[in-house]
């Protein structure tokens, strides 16, 4: 670890839970006075001899002098940020020069002591970092800083572990309880000493949560092929489209496969590595090929399904080779690494700086100008360090010196458009649009086509999005940065994706009603009247067969969407709604009836219908166009709900649409409006479709919200668990219940109350015995979570290895 300079080291002082206050003392007055800061430990760790690498402290040093420690470590001095003096002091004490994907943070250890008779009070947190490395380093490799590193040598990580256990004289000492620094050997043990049976095995029981669907489309007829011997789906057989069209699809589904680029980026810095080395080596063993499998429906190495929980480790990840990490070695290559990714997966994904705090950002948000804060808490750019270079974070970026800085004089952070970062990306995607838009046959489509071409490398998503809501096309098109839920930090940026189809005409006749009554639903909303917008925009509804989707589709499918989120668009023009019917159908049939025949009680089992579930998911979506958007708060500073409610945002959001869904269902049934609705087969298919989104995982947005809606119902008694373990629905007791809850949440969105929005998702927004007891039902006899769609028309299109086959 550093000495001080000639000039006393500054650190940030941190508050109690690791935030930074805003506030730097002087080294020594933070250990007189005890207050918090941060340190960085680094571990090399070479996975061929298991091996950890330690340095032999200095005889100079005033702690621990001539004994061995830690490959490396360092305080962290004010302004710096963790990752950036965890590789400066690697390369300063050891002459390793790595980049950030080689550094995992495994874990946050808070060290508090007192010595010198109470003089000296370090209250640490110690940021801990593995760098795992194929072989170990020669010993020549190494340029020690003589000053604080006399020699390295590496040891059995169980041998190292056991010598500390034992208090050896010749070690610094640490506590290697499990809860403490035992947590390191913890780590590497159940990395390295996995069963691979075992593992094959929870990664196929995983799988089979989903049930792989083919989703064909009703207009799509099968021609034999006499070269190939059997019906194949071509993209020429699309019933209902122009010859311009079917031209203009091929280069539309091109185009969405890009999508997926750049969202594997947008995860996590490495992802797009650990992608390549998982389908370059599928075909190695059975365990190969389901983790493959696993992560080609999660495109992250965190399952949706399990709370984000990681079912990959960096063992599995990348080997990287760097040729000039440290000093040249006769006859050895350079270094070869795992490109790291962290257990826990990250909430600011790869939108702001891997170890920027909430403080950090909020400190510098409010230096900057009110033009400039809207532009680095909007949806479309991402947040970086200037003290770290673009390369380490980025494949598809263009360089700093091209950025257009946003920044704050004092700070270390600016604001890069999407458009920059990933303009290799945009730039081909957009030129497929503007050729799409050229041949197809669509005034609309034409225009959608080329204005979000030009918004891809403009990064003004206005006119494109405005385009997007005014489609009259049979061939429908959602392409660009639209959901938010990736970014749990603060909930501000925009994730692509993509969905290509074709417009189901009948359905979409038959649905334009809902979205005409959207004005007559928010002014009867429940809530205070001085909440109400008077100018609620009727929303359009396209019903859509999709052929393809990508980006932002990991997981759990979703059956329908109401965009843009743009709250200026909300504000002038409304929403505008998209439901995919064959997705929807395929849920259905293939999980809500299978739910609802376990967990339904008999009496009710006959109400659990289709046209309930997909009338429910229209309302759903409509009602995301109406309640609060555009909030004034009690200060009279004008805001969104968005802003103000931050992370707990998506959640909450989900559940009002979900919650006031089911509110205008019935308000529109009792004025008439809805004949042949019937209320008991809405409700009871709402019960059923309660157990299938909280099955998607609490970390999930709409598994939250409904974990929120559920046990709120059941508090109020109007869900009812029955003797034989079923549920079933109070009909005497649910519309009040209904009622209650959507006041509660439309309320706390009118306020732009976070602390009230906290509270309720913390009380609710958990799985209570109730849910576990549906979800340990449907364990039992394997119902599917949700499904794995195919696409056969874009399989053709792009080809098979874009599917990983």
């Amino acid at each position: 670890m550093a000495e001080p300079h000639t000039q006393e080291e500054h650190f940030d002082v941190l508050t109690k839970t690791g935030e930074k206050t805003g506030f730097s003392k002087p080294r020594g007055d933070v250990h007189r006075d005890g207050d918090y800061h941060r340190a960085v430990h680094m571990w090399i760790f070479a996975e061929s001899t298991q091996e950890l690498l330690l340095q032999l402290r200095a005889d100079c040093k005033d702690s621990w002098p001539g004994l061995w420690d830690i490959s490396s470590a360092g305080h962290i001095s004010a302004g710096d940020s963790s990752l950036e003096t965890a590789r400066r002091e690697l390369q300063e004490e050891l002459g390793v020069i790595l980049p950030n994907d080689a550094f995992e943070l495994i874990f946050i250890f808070l060290h508090e002591t007192i010595t010198n008779g109470g003089q000296f009070i370090n209250n640490e947190f110690e940021d801990v970092y593995l760098v795992t490395t194929l072989d170990p380093i020669p010993l020549e490799a190494f340029t020690l800083q003589e000053s604080e590193v006399s020699a390295v040598k590496y040891i059995h990580y169980l041998e190292y572990k056991n010598l500390l256990a034992n208090e050896d004289p010749e070690y610094v000492p640490y506590d290697v309880n499990a809860q403490q620094y035992g947590q390191l050997f913890d780590i590497i043990a159940r990395r390295y000493k996995v069963d691979n049976v075992a593992r094959s095995l929870t990664l196929q029981k995983q799988l089979q949560r989903y049930a792989s669907v083919s989703l064909n489309v009703e207009e799509l007829r099968k021609i034999y092929s006499d070269s190939l011997k059997k019906f194949i789906p071509y993209v020429d057989r699309l019933v209902g489209l122009t010859d311009a069209d079917k031209g203009a699809l091929d280069l539309l589904i091109k185009a969405a496969a890009i999508m997926d680029e750049i969202f594997y980026l947008q995860v996590w810095y490495s992802n797009p590595y650990l992608r390549d080395w998982l389908e370059k080596h599928a075909a190695a063993s059975q365990l190969d090929k389901l983790k493959w499998a696993y992560y080609l429906i999660n495109k992250t190495p965190w399952s949706c399904l399990d709370e984000n929980e990681a079912y990959l480790t960096t063992a599995d990840s990348a080997i990287k080779l760097l040729s000039e990490a440290t000093r040249p070695v006769n006859g050895w290559k350079g270094l070869e690494y795992k490109a790291a990714f962290p257990s826990q997966k990250p909430p600011g994904a790869n939108f702001y700086p891997p170890d920027m705090d909430k403080m950090e950002f909020i400190r510098w948000k409010d230096s900057l100008t009110e033009d400039q804060q809207n532009v680095v808490a909007g949806f479309f750019s991402v947040i970086r360090r200037h003290s770290e270079s673009s390369s380490d974070l980025s494949i598809g970026s263009s360089g700093l010196g091209s950025i257009n800085r946003l920044e704050g004089s004092t700070y270390n952070l600016y604001n890069v458009p999407f458009s920059q970062e990933y303009n290799s990306f945009l730039s081909e995607a957009a030129e497929l649009l503007h050729k799409a838009g050229d041949i197809t046959s669509s005034p609309s489509l034409q225009r959608l086509l080329h204005s979000k071409a030009d918004a891809f490398l403009s990064n003004d998503y206005y006119e494109s999005d405005i385009a997007w809501m005014e489609l009259d096309s049979k061939l429908d098109v959602t392409i660009g940065p639209y959901e938010t839920y990736e970014d749990t930090l603060f909930g501000y940026k925009a994730t692509f994706e993509a969905f290509i189809g074709i417009r189901d005409d009948k359905g979409t006749a038959q649905v334009k009603f809902f979205g005409d009554n959207l004005q007559v639903l928010e002014q009867n909303l429940p809530m205070d009247n001085a909440y109400k917008s008077k100018d609620v925009s009727a929303a359009p509804i396209r019903v859509v067969q999709l052929l393809y989707n990508a980006g932002d589709v990991k997981g759990p499918q979703t059956v329908a969407f109401n965009l843009p989120n743009d709250e200026r668009i909300v504000k002038d023009r409304g929403t505008s709604m998209v439901m995919l019917k064959n997705v929807s159908e395929a849920k259905f049939k293939h999980i809500l009836q299978p739910i609802a025949d376990v967990c339904i009680t008999n009496e009710q089992r006959e109400f659990v219908d289709f046209d309930s579930f997909f009338t429910h998911t229209i309302f759903h979506e409509c009602c995301h166009g109406i309640g609060p958007h555009t909030i004034t708060l009690p200060n009279g500073k004008k805001s969104t709900v968005r802003l103000e409610l931050q992370e707990l945002h998506s959640a909450l959001e989900e559940a009002k649409a979900d919650i006031v869904g089911l509110w205008a269902l019935r308000f529109l049934t009792l004025q008439g409006l809805l004949p042949g609705a019937s209320l008991k087969s809405v409700y009871a298919t709402f019960l059923a479709g309660c157990f299938r989104s909280v099955r998607f995982g609490l970390s999930e947005a709409h598994g939250k919200g409904q974990a929120l809606q559920f046990n709120w119902l059941y508090e109020k008694e109007a869900f009812v668990l029955n003797p034989d373990e079923t549920f079933s629905v109070n009909f005497d007791k649910v519309e009040d219940a209904v009622e209650s809850l959507s006041r509660e949440i439309l309320t706390i969105q009118a306020r732009g109350d976070k602390e009230s929005a906290k509270l309720l998702l913390q009380k609710y927004g958990v799985m209570s015995e109730p849910l576990n007891l549906a979800l340990h039902n449907l364990e039992r006899i394997q119902v599917p979570v949700d499904i794995a769609p195919e696409f056969p028309i874009a399989k053709e299109i792009l080809g098979k290895k874009q599917f990983g086959i």
